[in-house]
């Protein structure tokens, strides 16, 4: 059983690869975080290493080990080093160290399975070593190793990485699917459901980890707060905010990423309301507020610092100047009219 919801044609592109024994030896997953990629990976080790007539079943000792992370032919290399993602430390990118290890028991049998299964886990986040060996990995492919990059930018990896993998693309679910699937599954009750399917867009790893965790939509909710208050201050407490996430930047893009997309989530939304399609707006417990903030400016105003927040998101991804990008972003922010 493929327990992957929404992603159907890369499941099929698995099933009949296993059923014609033509499996590719290196895979790209693309798509955006929480849409089901490490899932999709796990799920391809386990088929590939199941005992069942039926894989991958779930159920046998060899699915089981893997989906605890505990089985010896399945490795994820990330930021957090090679193995359980339990075992996380800082880093800053993947090193070659990191895949060298990977290279020399990739030159070995399997150890308790069919197949030795290497996911590599924001595969954007190669340094150009750890890239270049990598690929001369990939150009010669060892029996019985399959590679699973994931990540959410193809277009930051090398293209000659690229050109070694099956590339599949994971697609974001509709929100009404999101919606039926959090209520089907995970028993989450309607009002919720409906505003998770709204703030995951799409993605509904995301949308079950806040369903189950509380202090996702707490954090959420802290910094919308911040959010709504840095619009309505000066350029001073601007630039302090603008400092704070460069530190932050610097420690962890992630974090930074999240808060840029809340930005984006936030002045769409304003859009929306701008434009009369309240129905439409993701963060859906915020309706009055958006709807009063909505007010104070004009259509002009809140499409053109849509565009900045984009155009901060493009820069920081061509690896501009952090500080710069966020001052730029602070100085864009729309004078209210009100």
């Amino acid at each position: 059983m493929w327990p992957v919801i929404g992603q159907d044609r890369a499941i099929t592109v698995f099933q009949r690869s296993l059923e014609k024994g033509t499996l590719a030896h290196a895979y790209l997953l693309v798509g955006l975080p929480h849409v089901g990629k490490m899932t999709l990976a796990l799920n391809l080790a386990q088929a590939v290493n199941c005992e069942a007539t039926e894989p991958p079943c779930g159920q046998c000792d060899s699915c089981r080990r893997i989906a605890q992370g505990s089985h010896a032919d399945v490795q994820v290399i990330g930021l957090g080093g090679n193995g359980s993602l339990s075992e996380a430390r800082p880093q800053a990118e993947i090193g070659i160290a990191q895949i060298r290890e990977i290279q020399h028991s990739a030159s070995l049998p399997p150890f308790e399975g069919r197949y030795r299964v290497y996911i590599i886990d924001g595969a954007e986040q190669l340094s150009i070593e750890a890239a270049n060996c990598l690929l001369k990995t990939l150009e010669e492919p060892a029996a019985g190793v399959i590679f699973v990059l994931l990540t959410v930018n193809d277009r930051l990896l090398p293209a000659t990485v690229v050109s070694r993998c099956l590339r599949l693309e994971l697609f974001p679910l509709a929100t009404a699917e999101t919606e039926a699937a959090l209520s089907r599954y995970w028993g989450v009750e309607p009002n919720k459901a409906r505003l998770l399917s709204r703030l995951c867009r799409g993605c509904l790893g995301w949308a079950v980890s806040a369903a189950v965790d509380d202090g996702l939509l707490r954090r959420r909710a802290e910094r919308l707060e911040r959010i709504r208050s840095i619009i309505n201050t000066d350029y001073e407490e601007r630039f302090a905010y603008a400092a704070e996430l460069v530190t932050q930047f610097g420690q962890s893009r992630g974090q930074v990423w999240e808060v840029l997309d809340l930005w984006l989530s936030w002045w769409r939304d304003l859009l929306l309301v701008k434009v009369g399609v309240s129905d439409s707006v993701e963060n859906l417990d915020m309706l009055d507020e958006l709807v009063d903030g909505a007010k104070g400016y004009s259509l002009a105003q809140i499409d053109d610092f849509i565009k900045s927040i984009r155009a901060a998101k493009e820069q920081l991804l061509l690896n501009a100047s952090p500080r710069l990008v966020m001052e730029v972003l602070m100085l864009s922010i729309p004078k209210g009219e009100r």
